[in-house]
């Protein structure tokens, strides 16, 4: 494997962070304090983001995205992700089930998306269905050509800004497995598009949420609401094979992102060891503190290489569920680390407004949590070595 930058990357990366600079950072603190993304500079972003190719550019070139490969896709995310998550999400890229769209469907969700003239947002999470996905009570039910749907979702994602949503929901039960390992139905699971209007769907505020300010959650609530069956997306009773898809890139596109903080916090805490003096000299040259350094850095790269290699075999289609967990994992925990020890190097000064560490270490500990918590991945990793000796 060789993760030598192209030149085609160098250039992408170049802009990237030149955008960052340039049309983020400066708006991270109305964010911040407001908890708000205000729309004009949201409309700017988008606009920009879209004249630079940046928009969208996971989707494939055929489809009108920019066509970016995994790695590459990962490497740009990683340079977004320095941002504030409401400023930089804002640099779109529609869900990458949508490309299971077929028909009239394509007309009518993906190629809007990938154009930036709709949104989209995944909802599976509900409020007593989290790590337990097969727990979902949310039901549709067959009705002639239709589906009724009922139940609510919650923890979902800029549903304020999406103009319809993914629905994951149960259509029926099967039983799987011999005993011992049988625990019974589980849930068949179906996708679905409903767009937002639909009588029955509503969406109101979700939670107060310490992390990510100006990203915030909604609650969809499923009353009696009815879906044509050409509003499935993939097969009825098949969601998962849409879901697992969704899962993978966003594991990869999450830890992509905690690298980016990373390497903000990093840099942050570096020069702030070379321009503190204390008793005398800098502050980087008590092994007390420049350790801490050496640490930091030795989590980034591996976190680096295990989401790399993610990354680079999802594009030689071998990446496993236990890749895109591993990356995941030690991204997001390599985040928590250097996050919390960026700000005990700075002291005090690490947690004022003044600097973006509290920002960068409050958002992540959401990151150990989202996507699947820390626990999951672990379980999906430990589940990948026992499988084959019949565990």
């Amino acid at each position: 494997m060789d993760f030598a930058v192209t030149d085609e990357q160098r250039m992408l990366i170049e802009t990237a962070q030149r955008f960052v600079e340039e049309e983020l950072y400066p708006h991270e603190r109305v964010v911040e304090d407001t908890d708000t993304l205000p729309v004009e500079i949201a409309e700017r972003i988008k606009q920009k983001s879209q004249e630079l190719g940046l928009y969208a550019a996971a989707m494939p070139a055929e489809l009108g995205g920019s066509g970016l490969d995994t790695l590459s896709m990962t490497m740009l995310d990683r340079v977004l992700g320095q941002a504030s998550y409401a400023l930089h999400y804002t640099v779109y890229r529609p869900s990458n089930v949508l490309q299971a769209c077929v028909g009239a469907q394509r007309e009518r969700y993906l190629y809007p998306c990938i154009r930036g003239e709709r949104v989209d947002c995944f909802a599976m999470t509900e409020p007593g269905a989290g790590s337990d996905v097969r727990g979902m009570q949310c039901r549709a039910v067959r009705d002639g050509d239709d589906f009724i749907i009922n139940g609510t979702k919650h923890f979902i994602s800029h549903a304020d800004w999406a103009d319809f949503v993914i629905l994951m929901a149960a259509t029926g039960e099967e039983e799987e497995g011999a005993p011992p390992e049988n625990r019974g139905p589980r849930k068949k699971i179906t996708t679905f598009l409903v767009d937002k209007g639909t009588p029955g769907f509503t969406v109101r505020p979700g939670y107060k949420n310490v992390s990510m300010r100006g990203y915030h959650n909604f609650i969809l609530d499923f009353d009696e609401c009815r879906v044509p069956q050409s509003q499935v997306l993939g097969d009825v009773d098949k969601g998962f094979d849409v879901a697992n898809d969704w899962l993978g890139a966003t594991r990869l596109q999450v830890a992509a992102t905690c690298l980016g903080r990373c390497d903000r916090a990093l840099a942050l805490a570096t020069r702030w060891c070379v321009e503190r003096k204390q008793f005398g000299q800098q502050i980087g040259k008590f092994q007390g503190v420049s350790f801490k350094l050496a640490d930091m850095a030795l989590k980034l790269k591996a976190a680096e290489l295990l989401t790399y290699e993610a990354a680079w075999k999802h594009d030689q289609g071998t990446m496993s569920d236990s890749d895109a967990a591993m990356a995941k994992l030690a991204a997001s925990e390599a985040l928590a680390f250097i996050a919390d020890e960026a700000i005990q190097i700075h002291g005090g000064m690490g947690l004022m407004n003044e600097l973006p560490l509290e920002m960068i270490w409050r958002d992540a500990r959401l990151e150990r949590i989202w996507e699947g918590t820390s626990e999951i991945q672990r379980h999906i990793i430990s589940r990948s070595l026992l499988r084959p000796h019949g565990g």
